[in-house]
């Protein structure tokens, strides 16, 4: 399949590791001119390399607070010098702390806010008159699989993950006529670090190891087995090229089967 992103300029928000950066490297692989981003100058540096590495380029990179309207509008204007405008955005931020409702005060709800929802929106905003200027564009934002059902003890997550797709679904209709196609992609349980340090706090929470605590939700996803960074990251670049020419407005959860809800 050809994803015509060759020399297309792609934004990889938080991107230094994890999901942000497997996505970064099979763009890099498809062709496409890679901005990096994250909050740590040597995290992105090392990202860079290890993508050099395995690709045979180098992604340029720009440390950039996603919490920060003016570090965000900085980040898409490099992309515009180094590539000329935007082609494609991939929206990522980590996730917020984990707790049940009576954990967080208003604190931590604004502050889940302003990195799981309002730094997408503000990209969004930031991207759009490149997209506009260039006639098409590909938005894709990377949620959770509590966009299909809530995961204990993740309420700030659970909240701000399913805007995201109010929002998306909204945009799609606002912006499907100029051919900026929007789509949300919800990870099931990959095998990247967070996952890890949330599987750990359930394992203490239930008073078991962690071994058993993970061999618990293996058996629960019909793959029996966690997913990869890279699996992931094919439905990504799969939504998130021009490949996808009548995909937008979509929902789609990437966790072996085991999400329950239609």
């Amino acid at each position: 399949m050809n994803t015509d992103l060759k020399g297309k300029s792609v934004i990889v928000l938080a991107s230094s590791k994890g999901l942000g950066k497997a996505a970064a490297k099979l763009y890099v692989e498809e062709g496409a001119q890679v901005l990096l981003s994250s909050r740590s100058e040597s995290e992105l540096e090392n990202a860079a390399l290890e993508i050099e590495e395995e690709t045979g380029t180098k992604p340029a990179h720009v440390v950039c607070d996603i919490r920060n309207a003016d570090e965000i509008k900085k980040l898409v204007e490099t992309a515009t010098a180094l590539h000329g405008g935007v082609d494609v955005l991939v929206n990522n931020a980590g996730g917020p702390p984990a707790g049940g409702f009576d954990a967080f005060g208003d604190e931590e709800w604004q502050g889940a806010f302003e990195l799981n929802l309002l730094s997408f929106v503000r990209a969004i905003r930031a991207v759009l008159p490149s997209m506009r200027e260039r006639g098409a564009g590909r938005i894709v934002n990377i949620a959770s699989s509590s966009i299909k059902e809530p995961v204990e003890r993740l309420i700030l997550s659970n909240t701000f993950r399913t805007a995201i797709v109010g929002m998306s679904k909204t945009l799609a209709k606002e912006l499907g006529g100029e051919n900026i196609l929007i789509n949300t992609v919800g990870p099931g349980r990959i095998a990247t670090d967070r996952v890890e340090a949330l599987d750990h706090i359930r394992a203490a929470k239930l008073g078991l190891s962690y071994d058993e605590a993970k061999e618990q939700l293996m058996d629960a996803i019909p793959m029996g087995r966690y997913g990869t960074p890279e699996e992931f990251a094919r439905t990504i670049v799969f939504l998130g090229s021009f490949a996808n020419t009548y995909v937008t407005g979509q929902s789609i959860v990437v966790d072996g089967g085991a999400t329950k809800a239609y």
